[in-house]
């Protein structure tokens, strides 16, 4: 185990989709112009961060955030696609709603997608192969998406794969999963830049 290793969650800028609620897995889009901002904003805070590796999803809105923010050459882990929505990509939530009234992504199956657990298994081999990158203690930075990351920190400090319903997490934010002596914690979260 690598204590004292930090994970450095870096959920990536705004989409067209992002910005309208509307549910992206496997739908390959670029960032909107506030998100490119974003990206920007979070390179200005990263300057002279040391990390001992940077993670990306291979999703173009995630690498553009990473490039963007000064980690082009961050590695491809297929580990951190986002969550895979099967019919329900490109819906709102409401909009599912008015076929399901009371759908929930964390509650209900999804047809023709992933379960919460198997995202949540796919989280638990990014976090092993995080620490393994780091194993003296260092940090390491996985820019990737907003359910994935937050089924992650659930991970991270031992709660199931469904709790990270818990974690509200925005668009071009920052979190900190890290210790508090030998115990697993979150140490910063949902972090902005406006």
């Amino acid at each position: 185990m690598s204590a004292g290793t930090e994970l450095w969650l870096v959920r990536h800028g705004e989409t067209e989709w992002s910005a309208g609620g509307a549910h992206t897995s496997r739908t390959d889009i670029a960032l909107t112009e506030h998100g490119r901002r974003r990206a920007e904003e979070l390179r200005a805070f990263l300057a002279g961060v040391k990390f001992d590796a940077v993670l990306v999803s291979p999703m173009q809105r995630a690498r553009e955030t990473a490039r963007i923010a000064g980690f082009g050459d961050a590695v491809v882990d297929d580990g951190l696609k986002e969550w895979d929505y099967g019919v329900y990509e490109g819906r709102t939530t409401a909009e599912i709603r008015k076929e399901l009234p009371e759908w929930s992504v964390w509650k209900n199956a999804i047809v023709d997608g992933e379960t919460v657990e198997q995202v949540g298994e796919r989280a638990d081999a990014v976090i092993a192969r995080a620490l393994a990158a780091a194993p003296a203690g260092g940090k390491v930075a996985l820019f990737a998406h907003a359910h994935l990351l937050r089924i992650l920190a659930s991970r991270w400090v031992g709660l199931s794969a469904a709790d990270g319903r818990l974690f509200v997490l925005g668009t071009g934010s920052l979190s900190v999963l890290g210790w508090e002596r030998e115990t697993r914690a979150i140490v910063s979260w949902n972090r902005g830049f406006e």
